[in-house]
């Protein structure tokens, strides 16, 4: 699968790990940046992310800035995507199953690095159920 990542300052530390953690996967990452701790703006992080995914050149991308939640937002603004902030087991599973979320995103100071791959590790192997009322909702979303 390919996967594109991405990070502000804020997340940096943590888009590193995931690659390393990932480094002898199946999965193929592509790293749009940020490449230090230096101040950057997570707005134009998600701009970046959000092109690469709508162009699919990636089939998923991941976003981590500080707290998930700015890069979030700022990603969400764009059409066909869905990102989503993973926190916790079942809304990691429930993002792809019911959502088809498109984005994962973490908090780089608000999550641990165990709980983060665990999230992901969960959210990469759950399928979306294409059920009726689903893509329904989805379709709306545009």
């Amino acid at each position: 699968m390919k996967i594109a990542i991405a990070s502000d300052h804020g997340g940096y530390e943590l888009k590193s790990y995931i690659i390393k953690q990932y480094a002898n996967s199946e999965h193929q990452f592509t790293d749009l940046g940020t490449h230090s701790e230096e101040s950057c703006d997570y707005p134009l992080i998600a701009d970046k992310m959000a092109d690469y995914i709508v162009n699919k050149k990636a089939d998923l991308g991941i976003l981590v800035c500080g707290s998930g939640i700015g890069i979030s937002i700022a990603a969400n603004r764009h059409k066909g995507i869905r990102a989503a902030l993973l926190y916790n087991e079942q809304v990691a599973a429930l993002a792809k199953e019911h959502n088809n979320a498109n984005v994962a995103v973490f908090g780089g100071r608000t999550q641990s690095k165990e709980e983060v791959m665990k999230y992901l590790d969960i959210f990469l192997n759950t399928e979306f159920s294409n059920g009726e009322r689903h893509l329904r909702r989805i379709a709306q979303m545009g």
